[in-house]
C-alpha cells in the first residue's frame, strides 16, 4: 500500500545519531543498518522536498553543522542508543542531556525512538531505570492506547492494540510531571508520550516505528550472543534461524505460513500502520510551520 507523501513543505531536519563511534563501527562489522539511515529513508519517501543533516551527538567533537543553529531546523529526530541514560557521569551521555535540554529551552520540535523517550523523560524531570522484566526484543506485543493516546495527534489512526519493533533493556519508570501516558504494554508500561516544556514538544516512543522486518532481523542476528546469554534463545543457531525467517518474511510479506509462525500482522508488515506516528509528526511539523 502506498500513499502520497505526508508533507511537501521544504522542511529542514536534523537527525541526531545517539550511538558512540565504537558502536557505529561495530554496526558496520556486524552488518547492521545505521538507524539514521532508517529515518533518512522515511523522510525521502514521505517528505521528498525536505533537507536532512546528520549529527553524532555522542562524539567528543559534536556540534551542529557549520553555520547552523537550533533555529535553522524545523525538527530534530533522535535515534536509539546503546548507552545508558542514567549514567550521568558518562561524557557521551552528558552531551546528549545538555543538547536535549537546549532544544527544549529553544522550543524545538523533536521525535525520539527508544533512547529518545528515556532521554526526554530524564531531561524533563522523569526517571529511567533498568527494566526488571529484562530485555524487550524484536516485537513488542499488545501495545495498548490509553484514553489519552486515543485522542493524541501522535497516535491518530493507530489501532487500539498493536505490535511494534523494539530492542531495549532500560525503561522510563516515571514520566515528567503532567505528561500523560499514551501507550502501554505488560513488559514496558511506558511505551509512548509527548513531553512538552513551553513551546518545545518531544514526541517519543519506546518502540521503533522506523524499523522494518529486514532491519530488525539484522539487529537480532548481531545481538545473538546477548540474546542467548539473557536466556531468550537456547543458542546462537536458533537466533540465526529466527532472524533468517524474519528476513524471508520481509521478502515475502504475503506468506501466511511465515506470518503465523512469527506471529506477525499488518501492524508490523504495512508501513502505513507501522510508521503512522512518524507520519503524524510530519503533519505536526507542518502545523508549526504554518
Amino acid at each position: 500500500m502506498t500513499t502520497a507523501p505526508t508533507t511537501l513543505a521544504p522542511h529542514r531536519f536534523c537527525i541526531v545519531n545517539c550511538y558512540p563511534a565504537a558502536s557505529r563501527e561495530n554496526f558496520d562489522r556486524s552488518d547492521v543498518g545505521h538507524p539514521h539511515d532508517l529515518f533518512k529513508d522515511f523522510l525521502r519517501r514521505e517528505a521528498p522536498n525536505a533537507t536532512t543533516e546528520i549529527v553524532y551527538v555522542a562524539d567528543p567533537d559534536f556540534t551542529l553543522p557549520p553555520g547552523t543553529s537550533i533555529d535553522d531546523f524545523d525538527g530534530f529526530i533522535w535515534t536509539g542508543s546503546d548507552l545508558t541514560v542514567y549514567h550521568t557521569d558518562d561524557p557521551r551521555v552528558i552531551a546528549q542531556i545538555f543538547f536535549a535540554g537546549a532544544l527544549m529551552q529553544e522550543g524545538a520540535a523533536s521525535w525520539g525512538s527508544c533512547w529518545g523517550i528515556q532521554l526526554a523523560s530524564l531531561v524533563a524531570g522523569g526517571e529511567v531505570a533498568v527494566n526488571p522484566r529484562g530485555r524487550e526484543w524484536g516485537i513488542a506485543r499488545d501495545i495498548q492506547l490509553t484514553d489519552a493516546g486515543r485522542i493524541s495527534p501522535m497516535l491518530a489512526g493507530k489501532p487500539a492494540v498493536f505490535d511494534g519493533f523494539i530492542m531495549h533493556l532500560d525503561e522510563v519508570t516515571r514520566l515528567p510531571e503532567g505528561t500523560p501516558l499514551l501507550a502501554t504494554n505488560t513488559h514496558t508500561p511506558i511505551q509512548a508520550a509527548v513531553i512538552e516544556e513551553g513551546a518545545a514538544s518531544f514526541w517519543s516512543t519506546q518502540y521503533h516505528p522506523e524499523y522494518n522486518l529486514y532491519e530488525m532481523a539484522r539487529l537480532i542476528a548481531a545481538r545473538g550472543a546477548a540474546l542467548v546469554r539473557e536466556g531468550l534463545f537456547p543458542d546462537e543457531a536458533a537466533v540465526a534461524t529466527y532472524a533468517a525467517k524474519m528476513m524471508e518474511l520481509s521478502a515475502n510479506p504475503d506468506s501466511t505460513e511465515l506470518r503465523e509462525e512469527l506471529d506477525v500482522g499488518d501492524d508490523i508488515i504495512d508501513p502505513q500502520i507501522r510508521e503512522l506516528e512518524l507520519r503524524n509528526w510530519l503533519r505536526f511539523i507542518d502545523s508549526r510551520a504554518g
